[in-house]
């Protein structure tokens, strides 16, 4: 059994990332999202509320579990006894920084591989950064995140003008 991670910070998660973990739950037997801090950007989501949302967003897809996770991608895949990272891909400047972190992450661990699956091309353009960029000013979100994400994004926009 092939057990693939799938880290990121999904802040929110968006079409682009659920293609990626429907994808990825076609191609391994185990697929765990791990949902992690990244500490270059300032969430919108805790962990807690990331973790529940992708519960929510991924209970149709019975081989995916999601958990949340500090550290390296490589501990995770470890301790989820996974011997593949998945990570995608929208851009050339994505697969510059994404085979840096997975050259980096093959020192760290030598039997953990790291696969890249291109984001389908409706997506392509596609980041959390975009999507709360998009709610920040009142826009609509809907063509970029499920309805559950868009009305979670909506009220926490609301919480913080208040």
């Amino acid at each position: 059994m092939t057990t693939a991670v799938y880290p990121g910070s999904f802040d929110p998660v968006t079409f682009g990332h659920l293609d990626i973990i429907s994808r990825a739950a076609r191609s391994f037997d185990q697929v765990v999202v791990g949902v992690m801090s990244n500490s270059k950007k300032t969430p919108l989501f805790s962990k807690e509320e990331r973790v529940n949302i992708l519960e929510k967003v991924t209970e149709d897809l019975p081989n995916v579990s999601v958990r949340a996770f500090d550290g390296f991608s490589v501990d995770l895949a470890r301790e989820c006894g996974a011997s593949v990272i998945v990570r995608g891909l929208r851009a050339i400047t994505d697969f510059e920084y994404e085979l840096q972190m997975a050259q980096i992450n093959r020192i760290l661990a030598h039997d953990v591989d790291t696969v890249f699956l291109t984001t389908s091309l409706e997506y392509a353009y596609l980041s959390s950064s975009s999507v709360k960029e998009v709610a920040s000013l009142n826009g609509d979100i809907s063509k970029f995140v499920p309805e559950l994400v868009a009305k979670a994004v909506c009220r926490k926009m609301e919480e913080s003008v208040r």
